[in-house]
C-alpha cells in the first residue's frame, strides 16, 4: 500500500477504483390512485434532466471534463444516464484521498481520467400492500489518483435515501519510479469513514470488508422514520392508529428485507 499521497510514479496511474451503489427509496400508497401518483412523482423527481445534473455536478466535485452524456427517458417510468469523462489539469496539492468525508458541491477536489459515471432508476410497487420503492443505481468509476469515494457524500444528499448498499473496489496496479507495483494508493479501512458524521449518525451500518482484495462493502439503514414522511396523498392524522401501526410494521419489514437481503415471514420478529 502507498504510504503517501504524495508517491512519485512511473507514467500514468493505471489502478481503476469504482464505486458502486444502491439507493432505496421506500413509501407506502393505500389506493391505485396513490400509487400511480407516487410512481409519477419518482418519475418526474428524478428524470433523465435532473439526474444529469447530479452526474454534472459529481464531475464537477472530483474535478472532470464531460465528453459525452447520454440519457433516456422510458416508458412507462425509469431512467437512464450515462456521462464518459476525462481529467482535468488540477495541480497536484489539491487531490486527496484521505480516510475523511468528501464534500457536498461547495469545491472541486480532484480529476480522473478516462472514466465513467452512470446511473439507472427503478419505480417499483405491488398493489397487495401497498408499499412502493424507488432505487437507483449509480457507478462512479475513475482511472487516476483520485478516489470517487470523495462524490459519496453528495450522492447521498441528492436522494431520499432509506437504503443504501454500497461497495468499492480498486483494480490493477500502478508503478512508482522504482518500478515497485501497488495495488492501492490511498489508505482506507472502511467507506463509513468517508461519510460525514450526521450521516453515520442517522443510519445503522454494517460492513463486510476483503482487505487482501481491496473490496470494501458497507450496508446503511435509517435508524428512525417519521411515518408521516411516507405516506403519499394522505396525512398521518387521518389514518387510525391501528393503521399506523400496521403501516410502520409493513415499512420497517421492507426496509428489514432489502437491508438484509432476504424475505421474512411472519414468523420472524421484526427489530
Amino acid at each position: 500500500m502507498a504510504k503517501s499521497s504524495r508517491l512519485k510514479l512511473h507514467g500514468f496511474n493505471n489502478l481503476t477504483k469504482t464505486l458502486s451503489f444502491n439507493i432505496y427509496d421506500i413509501n407506502y400508497a393505500a389506493t391505485p390512485d396513490q400509487e400511480r401518483g407516487y410512481i409519477r412523482y419518482i418519475d418526474e423527481a428524478y428524470n433523465a434532466g435532473r439526474l444529469t445534473d447530479i452526474l454534472n455536478r459529481v464531475a464537477n466535485i472530483i474535478g472532470a471534463n464531460v465528453l459525452n452524456v447520454a440519457r433516456q427517458d422510458y416508458d412507462p417510468y425509469g431512467a437512464s444516464v450515462t456521462i464518459l469523462i476525462s481529467e482535468e489539469p488540477i495541480a497536484a496539492e489539491h487531490l486527496s484521498n484521505s480516510e475523511a468525508p468528501g464534500p457536498l458541491p461547495e469545491s472541486v477536489v480532484g480529476h480522473l481520467d478516462k472514466s465513467h459515471l452512470t446511473v439507472h432508476t427503478y419505480p417499483e410497487s405491488h398493489p397487495d400492500n401497498g408499499i412502493s420503492t424507488f432505487r437507483a443505481d449509480i457507478d462512479v468509476s475513475t482511472c487516476g489518483r483520485i478516489s470517487p469515494l470523495k462524490a459519496l457524500n453528495y450522492l447521498i444528499h441528492s436522494f431520499e435515501s432509506d437504503i443504501v448498499i454500497m461497495d468499492y473496489r480498486v483494480r490493477g496496479f500502478t508503478r512508482d519510479v522504482n518500478g515497485k507495483k501497488h495495488y492501492i494508493d490511498h489508505r482506507i479501512n472502511s467507506i463509513q469513514n468517508f461519510l460525514a458524521r450526521d450521516t453515520r449518525e442517522r443510519y445503522q451500518m454494517i460492513d463486510v470488508n476483503v482487505y487482501q482484495e481491496n473490496i470494501f462493502h458497507t450496508k446503511m439503514m435509517l435508524k428512525e422514520f417519521d411515518l408521516d414522511s411516507y405516506l403519499f396523498g394522505v396525512d398521518v392524522d387521518d389514518v387510525s392508529p391501528k393503521e399506523q401501526r400496521d403501516i410502520e410494521d409493513k415499512i420497517r419489514r421492507e426496509m428489514l428485507e432489502i437491508f438484509y437481503g432476504r424475505n421474512i415471514t411472519r414468523s420472524m420478529k421484526l427489530s
